[in-house]
């Protein structure tokens, strides 16, 4: 059944309600993202950051994981005593994180195929001149001898193989033009 005509009072603006401060306190409420996988999994959102935490074998604050031990100049022993340890109940959390941060790094520098072929070109026609290289009317850019010295030398750098083998293949045409 239609409501009665008149009845339905429209929504005024609320001007007293600092937005600001709203918006504020929905983002601080709101659960942040966990980027890392492994502790998102293993997250149980009724426990506090702490609990969790320590569950998985991680510490909160660690200043209080690893204390610093303060030494007495007279005593010559330090006595350090072992606290209560915490039980782990999310021990494979630990140890996917430790395996994932033994694997070796992912080599992550590359050149651009333009870049590669720009120095190829200008090795290729002038040798060491780099500055019948500045002149070259394929440099775009219009960079200094410096400049391009510098691009091979990263190129260098980079590709220390295949650098290798295009110097000896220059080499080899060279050898079979004379």
């Amino acid at each position: 059944m239609p409501k009665a005509k008149g009845k339905t009072r429209r929504q005024k603006f609320g001007y007293n309600v600092n937005r600001k401060r709203l918006n504020r306190n929905a983002r601080r409420k709101a659960a942040p993202r966990i980027e890392c996988s492994h502790i998102r999994h293993a997250w149980d959102q009724t426990k506090s950051v702490r609990q969790n935490l320590a569950d998985m074998g991680l510490a909160m604050d660690p200043n209080r994981a690893v204390p610093l031990l303060k030494r007495k100049v007279k005593a010559l022993e330090v006595d350090v005593e072992e606290g209560p340890k915490e039980l782990m109940r999310k021990p494979y959390v630990l140890n996917d994180l430790e395996a994932e941060a033994s694997l070796p790094e992912k080599k992550g520098n590359t050149l651009s195929r333009d870049l590669i072929d720009y120095v190829c070109y200008m090795v290729e026609n002038h040798g060491e001149d780099y500055k019948a290289m500045a002149r070259d009317e394929k440099n775009y850019y219009q960079d200094t001898p410096k400049q391009i010295r510098n691009k091979i030398n990263v190129y260098k750098r980079f590709y220390p193989a295949e650098w290798q083998a295009f110097v000896d293949s220059l080499q080899k045409n060279k050898m079979e033009v004379e």
